[in-house]
């Protein structure tokens, strides 16, 4: 947890976009500054932007490959750093401020971090009230009168704003603010937010019989039981001589038959007679071991064994009726999916047809009017939509149908009719972007309108922001906008909830141990995935190094990748040589 100490009074406004933080702001600015204040002003984007404009000089630099650049003049001096693979926190942002030149500091966003606010709210906006859910929010300003013993304040009322801010700020010039860049209440591990989320999905019910031969890769919906003994008889393991176990002491004896694969001797073995044989077949009555023909002499119907290489022992390479399987036994359990080995078990069993679940039906969709169509002329300050295609192609290899809805504007109608039609039509909804309670996310009321929806953070890096919930009884998942942030949420949070609703219990993903062959670091108490590609070195061992660059947005990085490399909390720093766990990626990406 980072944090960082404030020397002077911070305050924040909190508010949904549309409540007017910025133009309050803006017109509190020069009442402060009148009063004699010095304030430093901190505000959150929700988007990309770029306050260098093309053309100049600082702009050609950066876009050069200059990760920070700094321009500076007689009147003022602007710092740019490019942060591709973390946003930078709230109190590394307090950090660069020259505090002794301050009175306060004013913070526009950042309304789920630790430190005291002002909530702003208008009634026509339509937006649920924060402070219920904020223990921060030390007033509230709004044009309604809300139930609450907070410091009430008409928003429209500048000067009265302006007065609380400027008390505020002489009150607690003297005292020290400690900022968290995230607080720990909200924050829940990657296991217990997958616990809660399996908590809650039902497997579906639905089952169909198909061919034998469509079977594969699919869930097997009840217990295929055996209607036969596997193998059907006592039979020989090896080709070889059947003989009696209670007549292993003799020097030689008659061969009476010849039995092939297929074929059988139906007459009881007597003393001192044996049945060549071959693998497979079923072994005579009273006969109960089998010597294998290396061992063996044959002249005419006269067979010996050389005991001097081994000891014949009653019993051996022999194959019991039902050894492998029982009548009655089960042969393949339900929820068990269907790979190669289960196809040729149940064709053995003589079945040619299996009950299977029916497919997982998903509905995906992205959000955002900043997301467009590959193929369209790129738009000013738009990006195309990766997220809906790597979906796509994430939930086919999990064996799901997807129904794709495309990409649904930021409006609050628009949402709320795409996930009723997804709540009719589809089994789990998934949506990507939209997820952070930011200033331009509409989804959130339209979730809490439509269903029961929990927005979470996650102690884990990418794919912070998640919302999980129901939408008439249909599970939703809000994955972040990020690429790769999708795709490590998607691998923690959806797949399991997926195999969960295709019948199979306890579903686990392959983890193996490997040997970090460069140091890696997370932030205390967080689970960090980085992409990695892990193969054996030159002693045999398995080991791991990254793909590079670890940006959420750095899609190369997940390309490039065949596994993720998981830091758990308990070991935020891993230097070379140290064991790691790695989680490959084959067969699900």
């Amino acid at each position: 947890m980072s944090q960082i100490n404030a020397s002077l009074p911070l305050l924040g406004f909190a508010a949904w976009s549309g409540t007017g933080k910025t133009t309050l702001l803006e017109a509190m600015l020069p009442k402060l500054v009148e009063r004699g204040i010095r304030v430093a002003v901190i505000k959150h984007a929700h988007h990309n932007f770029d306050i260098d404009q093309e053309g100049k000089d600082s702009y050609r630099l950066r876009k050069a490959g200059a990760s920070q650049m700094l321009i500076s003049s007689r009147y003022r001096r602007a710092l740019v750093t490019e942060t591709p693979e973390e946003e930078a926190t709230l109190p590394h942002l307090i950090s660069q401020l020259d505090q002794t030149q301050l009175d306060l500091i004013l913070v526009e966003g950042f309304k789920n971090l630790d430190f005291p606010k002002i909530e702003l709210h208008r009634e026509e906006i339509g937006k649920p009230w924060l402070h219920p859910q904020d223990s921060n929010i030390i007033a509230v300003a709004s044009d309604t009168k809300p139930s609450t013993e907070l410091p009430q304040l008409d928003i429209n009322n500048l000067d009265l704003l302006t007065d609380f801010v400027v008390n505020f700020a002489n009150q607690a010039k003297n005292e020290t603010f400690s900022c968290f860049d995230i607080d720990p209440s909200g924050m829940i591990s990657v296991d217990e937010g997958r616990s809660r989320i399996l908590e809650q999905i039902v497997p579906s019910k639905r089952e169909i019989t198909v061919p034998l031969s469509q079977a594969l890769g699919q869930i097997v919906s009840n217990n295929i039981l055996s209607p036969v003994n596997v193998p059907q008889h006592t039979n020989s393991a090896m080709d070889g001589y059947a003989i009696r176990g209670d007549d292993l002491e003799r020097d030689n004896y008659t061969v009476v038959a010849h039995v092939l694969a297929g074929h059988s001797y139906n007459q009881p073995l007597e003393p001192g007679q044996a049945v060549r044989i071959m693998t497979g077949a079923p072994v005579p009555a009273n006969a109960d071991t089998v010597i294998m023909r290396e061992l063996a002499q044959q002249k005419g119907d006269i067979v010996t064994f050389d005991t001097v290489k081994t000891v014949i022992k009653q019993g051996q390479n022999v194959r019991q009726a039902g050894e492998d399987l029982a009548i009655g036994q089960t042969a393949v359990a339900a929820g068990t999916q269907i790979t190669a080995p289960e196809l040729g078990m149940i064709a053995s069993l003589g079945i040619d047809t299996v009950s299977i679940n029916s497919a997982v039906k998903v509905a995906i969709f992205s959000t955002g009017d900043e997301v467009q169509h590959p193929g369209e002329e790129q738009k000013a300050n738009c990006i195309y939509d990766s997220n809906r295609y790597t979906l796509l192609s994430m939930l086919t290899k999990a064996g799901c149908e997807v129904i794709d809805l495309g990409i649904i504007e930021d409006s609050e109608e628009a949402l709320e009719s795409t996930l009723l039609k997804a709540s009719q039509q589809a089994d789990l909804i998934l949506s990507s972007g939209g997820v952070s309670v930011g200033d331009a996310d509409y989804i959130k009321t339209v979730l809490d309108k439509l269903g029961q929806i929990n927005f979470w953070r996650i102690n884990m890096r990418p794919g912070r922001p998640l919302a999980f919930g129901q939408i008439q009884q249909t599970p939703f998942f809000g994955l972040p906008g990020n690429p790769v942030a999708v795709m490590v949420t998607f691998l923690q949070f959806v797949e399991p909830a997926i195999r969960k609703l295709q019948g199979m219990d306890n579903w686990q993903p392959q983890v193996f141990n490997a040997i970090a062959t460069e140091k890696l670091r997370s932030r205390p108490g967080r689970t960090e995935y980085s992409r990695g590609i892990y193969s054996l070195d030159a002693n045999g061992r398995l080991s791991v190094k990254t793909t590079g660059k670890q940006g959420s947005g750095i899609l190369r990085s997940m390309s490039e990748a065949n596994c993720l490399i998981e830091i758990v909390p308990e070991q935020p720093s891993v230097e070379v040589g140290e064991v790691v766990r790695v989680i490959p990626l084959e067969g699900r990406i």
